[in-house]
């Protein structure tokens, strides 16, 4: 028998039921249409060792002469501990060098750049409830679009660790939408919705990369630990990636910043020491690459015109 209790209830929660919609986001605004660049550009990657010394050098290789980047990055270091100068960053002085660092708050606001890329740490979730990730992603992108017209924000969505309880792939999937574009992007997005944060969908293309490994389908690639780092001894690196890996995260940089296809471009690259890189063979290389550009097109925020056109997204 149902108790007088339950009973009374049951109205109480009928009248909050229309207030349930303010419970959940409403949809983004859809991002405008971006031109494609007409020259090479200068970049600016904020973030933490998920970017990295190599991934941006790469990009730069891949990018037409004249490609100019700087960074600023941290060991699991969020955009609060960027923003607050009060704030510890794990690891500033080895991670960030000569030629490649300038400092966040004076270059972002600067105006000298074609194209500012944010990231936030991981754990996301620790992120946007304990470091305000949705408040300092907003600032970092206000302060990038007062400094110019031209300058363009875009959101680098990354991954977890790949013994993650509820499954990399699984978190991969559910994330974009719910944790990077609607809850840590999604107050800038709604807030400046004609110079929106576009997406450069990295986690995405690790995904769809590492399915193709598992599925036999790119050569010389067996598993998504391919493109993970190992230590001396061999054991895996569960969230930093090896020099595969930043070279499919500098192809999907390249496809959104350039709006162009990655078909083509060399796959023997450099690290930012100088050395060379552990690389594809050529065939693999053709085959990650058109992944890339597959993944990067089913995204209508990334800004491009064909993705736009494929619809779909947040």
């Amino acid at each position: 028998m149902i108790s007088r209790r339950v009973l009374l209830a049951v109205p109480a929660l009928l009248a909050l039921w229309p207030l349930a919609r303010w419970w959940r986001p409403s949809a983004l605004p859809p991002v405008p249409v971006l031109a494609p660049p007409q020259g090479p550009l200068r970049v600016y990657h904020l973030g933490h060792s998920l970017v990295g010394p190599d991934m941006p050098h790469m990009l730069a290789q891949l990018a037409p002469q004249g490609h100019r980047w700087n960074s600023q990055l941290g060991s699991g270091t969020n955009l609060k501990q960027h923003w607050e100068p009060d704030l510890a960053i794990l690891d500033f002085e080895t991670s960030n060098q000569p030629p490649a660092f300038r400092a966040a708050r004076e270059a972002i606001g600067s105006g000298d750049y074609d194209a500012v890329v944010l990231t936030e740490m991981v754990e996301l979730r620790d992120a946007i409830r304990y470091f305000d990730g949705a408040e300092y992603f907003h600032r970092w992108a206000s302060l990038a679009r007062a400094g110019a017209a031209k300058t363009r924000v875009y959101l680098y969505e990354t991954w977890h660790h790949l013994n993650d309880p509820e499954g990399w792939d699984s978190r991969i999937a559910s994330d974009l939408d719910r944790l990077w574009l609607q809850q840590l992007t999604g107050t800038d997005s709604r807030a400046a919705p004609d110079r929106p944060a576009y997406l450069i969908p990295a986690g995405q293309v690790m995904a769809a990369v590492a399915r193709a490994a598992k599925a036999g389908e790119i050569d010389g690639l067996n598993a998504r630990e391919d493109l993970f780092a190992r230590s001396e001894t061999g054991a895996l690196d569960t969230i930093h990636i090896n020099d595969l890996g930043a070279y499919v995260v500098a192809l999907t940089h390249f496809a959104v910043l350039y709006q162009r296809a990655p078909l083509g471009l060399p796959h023997q690259l450099s690290r930012a020491d100088g050395s060379a890189a552990q690389s594809l063979s050529a065939t693999a290389a053709e085959q990650v690459q058109r992944i890339v550009w597959q993944v990067v097109l089913a995204q209508p925020r990334t800004g491009l015109a064909l993705a736009a056109q494929a619809g779909g997204g947040a």
